[in-house]
């Protein structure tokens, strides 16, 4: 199933996505998450401001 879902982003409309990942500070703590999500290249500024 994985591969199905990497061969789909390859081809297509696909190659419009990219992969950003956010250090997130936990609250009360001193420790960061990251969060990862596939974003459209026009909407990466948006995800980066949240």
């Amino acid at each position: 199933m994985a591969k199905k879902t990497v061969a789909s982003l390859q081809t297509g409309s696909g190659k419009d996505f990219i992969k950003c990942i956010k250090p997130v500070k936990e609250k009360g703590k001193k420790a960061y998450t990251f969060e990862q999500r596939m974003v459209h290249k026009d909407k990466v500024s948006e995800f980066f401001k949240k």
